[in-house]
């Protein structure tokens, strides 16, 4: 049995209870890996285990991070490698569990990224697609690295600039970058576990039902909660999904039904993606449930035992 287990797949599919029962069994701790699960007061729009729900089992990468402050992939391996590494020194198993697809890749794969020096070349960058519009450092982009111009929409600026500012610092190409990077073989060689559902629209209800029980547990109150201590609705975390569209709500901006159907259906396409990006990955061992009640736990400890 490998000392690293990976639990992924789409949102409300139990790989938090999955997880937790797992870790009793085989004397393991928790690394999540979870996008918005990082930030400190989002608790129930993120699905944030409680303390009864962890089982007494150490979660670790989970409600450390202000929600003013930026959190990247890159950050994300190197803090999360640290804790991985930890566990498995101390004679433990590591569960790893999530369904951000890019986090968890990325830290399976020991992925190294391009360095983030404080020269101020992405100030730069950033003040000429203020001023000027982030046309002008496309077409840069365009002259040295036309793949990845290519391949990343101009809407999304943040990635334009960090796709200039790799070639400025390294003279390397974010295409080479991530070239090279790819043709490394994985730092890690976990136990891979997807949870789905046969029926997609089985998921979706309970997507819905989730949704429901959030907002039933205080979710306005929470979003409320944020804004008031004056976290800016601009924050990296209030873009996640339950709280972008309540702080429109709570703007006045909408009807509450359609704020809650807002939050249901950008879930339901979150799953989605979710399940098109771990479909890709070969090595995962997919227990599709059914609609009636299964045993996920026991089918788990198989494929972990077996593998």
């Amino acid at each position: 049995m490998k000392d690293i287990i990976c639990i992924v797949g789409p949102t409300a599919t139990g790989k938090t209870a999955l997880s937790v029962a797992m870790a009793q069994k085989y004397d393991a701790e928790i690394v999540s890996c979870d996008s918005m699960q990082l930030y400190r007061g989002m608790d129930i729009g993120t699905a944030k285990p409680s303390m009864d729900e962890m089982g007494g089992i150490p979660h670790h990468m989970m409600d450390f991070l202000d929600p003013r402050e930026s959190y990247s992939v890159s950050r994300y391996v190197s803090d999360a490698d640290r804790c991985v590494q930890d566990i498995l020194q101390r004679g433990k198993r590591v569960i790893i569990v999530g369904g951000t697809g890019l986090y968890v890749d990325s830290l399976i794969a020991g992925r190294q990224f391009a360095p983030f020096p404080e020269t101020g070349r992405r100030e730069e960058l950033t003040k000429i697609a203020e001023t000027q519009g982030i046309e002008v450092l496309m077409e840069r982009l365009r002259q040295v690295d036309p793949e990845a111009a290519a391949n990343i929409h101009p809407s999304n600026r943040k990635r334009v600039i960090r796709a200039l500012e790799i070639y400025l610092e390294t003279g390397k190409t974010m295409t080479q970058h991530d070239l090279e990077t790819k043709q490394q073989p994985n730092k890690y060689d976990p136990c891979w576990i997807g949870l789905d559902y046969v029926n997609r629209e089985t998921l979706y209800r309970r997507i819905d039902i989730r949704v429901e029980q959030m907002v039933a547990q205080g979710l306005v109150e929470e979003v409320r909660t944020l804004l008031d201590t004056g976290i800016p609705a601009s924050a990296t975390a209030m873009q996640a999904i339950g709280y972008k569209e309540l702080t429109l709500f709570l703007r006045g901006e909408g009807e509450w039904e359609h704020a809650i159907d807002a939050v249901k259906q950008g879930s339901r396409r979150y799953a989605k993606r979710q399940r098109t990006w771990f479909r890709r990955n070969g090595a995962i061992h997919w227990i599709e449930l059914p609609d009636a009640p299964f045993d996920t736990f026991s089918a788990a400890c198989r494929i972990a035992e077996a593998d």
